[in-house]
């Protein structure tokens, strides 16, 4: 997976970082890299295969490369945040200073990008498949129906996945 120059540009101006003294291109790329999200086409960036029962996770060559930069920019004021936790205020000679504004404001901005984050989902499947099952239908899970409604007697409702 590549991250371009582009990508890396807004990264830096969403997380106020214009030089590469602290966040470095190779170590941007590698945060950037680990928010893929699915194209504009809708393909998503892998799927999951099965070899010898071993899960494997392939990259879609269908995939256009498009990354979550709002997530990324959330991992780095985090980041920014835990480095300034230490922070705390103090007076002295008749002064206030207030060092935990840094903190405060980093973790502001985390939670600003974490909220216009892509929304993220999974798709579970139940493996292995239960075999042999007592089910009427051997692909179904029994459920408890809620308890506010009554049908009488033992109620059960089927699944089918």
């Amino acid at each position: 997976m590549t991250v371009t120059a582009v990508q890396i540009a807004q990264v830096r101006r969403m997380v106020a970082e214009p030089l590469m003294t602290t966040y470095t291109d190779v170590l941007l790329t590698s945060i950037i890299s680990k928010y893929p999200i699915t194209d504009e086409l809708g393909t998503f960036p892998y799927y999951w295969t099965q070899v010898l029962g071993v899960p494997t996770k392939t990259t879609d060559p269908q995939w256009v490369e498009t990354y979550d930069m709002n997530a990324a920019a959330a991992e780095i004021w985090f980041e920014k945040a835990a480095a300034l936790a230490a922070q705390y205020d103090f007076a002295a000679d008749g002064g206030n200073y207030h060092r935990s504004q840094g903190y405060t404001q980093a973790i502001s901005q985390a939670q600003y990008y974490k909220s216009k984050a892509t929304i993220r989902t999974i798709h579970l499947v139940k493996s292995p498949h239960e075999i042999g099952s007592s089910n009427i239908n051997s692909g179904s899970y029994i459920g408890n129906l809620p308890e506010d409604r009554s049908f009488g007697g033992d109620d059960v409702m089927f699944i089918d996945f």
